[in-house]
C-alpha cells in the first residue's frame, strides 16, 4: 500500500484535465453568467487579481501582482440563480447583474486551497478533511517566453501565471482513484456504512413538499459550498426527490422568479426534464403580478417570448455530466404526480465501496441514506468516504510516511 500511495503525486491525477477559465476581481455577476453561457464549463474561477492585457508601461508592475494572484473561489449558474432570488435583486435583475462577481463568493471558510503539483494524494485528502472543497493544481507549461506568454494571453480565457496554468483536482478525481486502488483497502470498503460512522444525521438538507422553494435558498447556498443538494421529502419524511445545484446550473436566470414564487414541489417539476409545463410558467407570471415584480416579470417574458430559449432548463448538460435522472412518479401521500427530480439513494448497511461506485457512477459527490420505507435518514459524501481511507493509511502507520518531504 505505501509503495503504491507514495507514488502517486495529484498532478497523476490531473492529467488530461482542461484548464480553469477564470473571473477576474473587476468582473460583474453579468460577466459571469455570460462566460458561463458561452462555455461548457460549469464552473468559472474567481481570482484576486485582474486578468487581462496590460500597458507596456504597467508590464512589469503586472507580472510582480500576478506572482501574487490566487484562486479565491468559483462560481457557477446556481450562485447566479441564488443572488437573483433575493427581493431586492428580483425587483431589478438587470441592476443586480452589473454588481461586482465577488458578492457570490463566501466570505467565511477555507474552500479553496492552492497545492503544488507533486503534492502528495494523502496531503490532498487532508485539506478534504479539514474542510476545503475545492483544491487547484498547477500545470507545468514550461519555456523560457513563459512570463512573456503570461503578458500575451488573454487571460480573461484562460489562467495563466508564472508559466503555469492550472486546473481543479476534485472529490470525484481523488475517490476515482481510491475506487481503482480498491484492493489495498478491502478490509474496509466491504463493511456497510452504518458501521462506520460516516452517514451524517445531524445537519441533513431538507425541506418539505409544499414549503415555499425560497426556503430552501439558505440551504441551496450551504449545498453549492458542500457540494451536496436539498432533499424534498412528504409529510412522512419519505424522500420524494432533490432540489439540486448540478440541475441549476442548465437553468436560465428566469428561473429565480420560479423559486422566489412556488412551492418546492412546484420547483421540482419547473426544474425538471423536457422544461417547465405551461400551467406553472403562468403561475409564475401570475405571483410575480400580485407581487408587483415588474422587472422580473419581463425577464420571464423574455424567454417566454423567444421559441429559442422556450425551456429555462436544458437537459443537454445533465447527460455530459450525469445528472440526468428525471423520471414521472407519484410523490406518495402528497397526492398529486409531478415530473421527480430522482435521488441517488442507498440504505444503512450497503457498503461502502457499493456507496463510492453509485456516486461515482451518477458523477455526484454524496448519495442520500434512505430506510426501507425510504424516509430519509441521512446523506453520505466523498468526504466521508475518504474519512475511512485516511484512517485505514494511519491504522497501518502510513501516515507520516505518505507525507512528502521537502525537495
Amino acid at each position: 500500500m505505501a509503495a503504491s500511495l507514495l507514488a502517486r503525486e495529484v498532478s497523476d491525477l490531473c492529467l488530461g484535465k482542461p484548464a480553469l477559465r477564470s473571473l477576474s476581481v473587476s468582473a460583474t455577476v453579468g460577466d459571469a453568467l455570460t462566460t458561463l453561457k458561452r462555455s461548457r464549463d460549469n464552473y468559472i474561477s474567481f481570482w484576486n487579481c485582474n486578468h487581462g492585457h496590460f500597458s507596456e508601461v504597467d508590464k512589469v508592475d503586472a507580472v510582480a501582482a500576478l506572482d501574487d494572484c490566487r484562486c479565491v473561489g468559483k462560481v457557477c449558474v446556481a450562485d447566479i440563480i441564488g443572488f437573483l432570488c433575493k427581493e431586492e435583486n428580483l425587483s431589478n435583475p438587470g441592476i443586480a447583474l452589473q454588481a461586482p462577481v465577488s458578492v457570490l463568493i463566501p466570505k467565511t471558510g477555507d474552500f479553496v486551497r492552492h497545492l503544488e503539483s507533486n503534492a502528495s494524494l494523502v496531503e490532498a485528502m487532508d485539506l478534504i478533511l479539514e474542510g476545503v472543497q475545492n483544491i487547484v493544481i498547477p500545470m507545468e507549461i514550461g519555456g523560457k517566453n513563459s512570463r512573456k506568454k503570461l503578458l500575451q494571453n488573454n487571460l480573461s480565457k484562460s489562467t495563466f501565471h508564472n508559466g503555469r496554468q492550472y486546473c481543479w483536482l476534485t472529490q470525484e478525481d481523488m475517490v476515482r482513484y481510491l475506487v481503482n486502488s480498491i484492493s489495498l483497502f478491502s478490509s474496509a470498503a466491504v463493511n456497510p456504512i452504518n458501521s462506520l460512522d460516516i452517514i451524517n444525521v445531524q445537519d441533513i438538507p431538507a425541506v418539505h413538499y409544499d414549503d415555499p422553494a425560497s426556503s430552501a435558498l439558505p440551504l441551496l447556498a450551504k449545498c453549492l459550498e458542500m457540494q451536496t443538494s436539498v432533499a424534498i421529502i412528504d409529510g412522512e419524511g419519505k424522500l420524494i426527490g432533490e432540489i439540486s445545484p448540478y440541475k441549476l446550473n442548465s437553468c436560465d436566470e428566469d428561473v429565480a422568479a420560479a423559486i422566489a414564487t412556488l412551492s418546492a414541489g412546484e420547483l421540482m417539476a419547473y426544474i425538471d426534464f423536457g422544461g417547465p409545463p405551461e400551467d406553472l410558467i403562468q403561475l409564475v407570471k401570475e405571483r410575480l403580478q400580485e407581487r408587483k415584480l415588474v422587472k422580473a416579470l419581463e425577464l420571464m417574458e423574455d424567454y417566454s417570448g423567444n421559441s429559442s430559449v422556450s425551456s429555462s432548463c436544458s437537459s443537454s448538460s445533465d447527460d455530459e455530466f450525469g445528472v440526468g435522472r428525471s423520471v414521472v412518479k407519484s410523490v406518495g401521500n402528497s397526492a398529486r404526480s409531478v415530473k421527480r427530480s430522482e435521488a441517488i439513494v442507498c440504505h444503512p448497511w450497503s457498503s461502502l465501496v457499493a456507496v463510492m461506485i453509485q456516486a461515482l457512477a451518477h458523477r455526484i459527490n454524496y448519495v442520500w441514506v434512505v430506510k426501507e420505507d425510504r424516509t430519509l435518514f441521512g446523506i453520505v459524501t466523498f468526504a466521508g468516504m475518504m474519512k475511512i481511507f485516511r484512517e485505514t493509511i494511519e491504522d497501518h502507520g502510513l501516515g507520516k510516511a505518505l507525507k512528502k518531504s521537502p525537495t
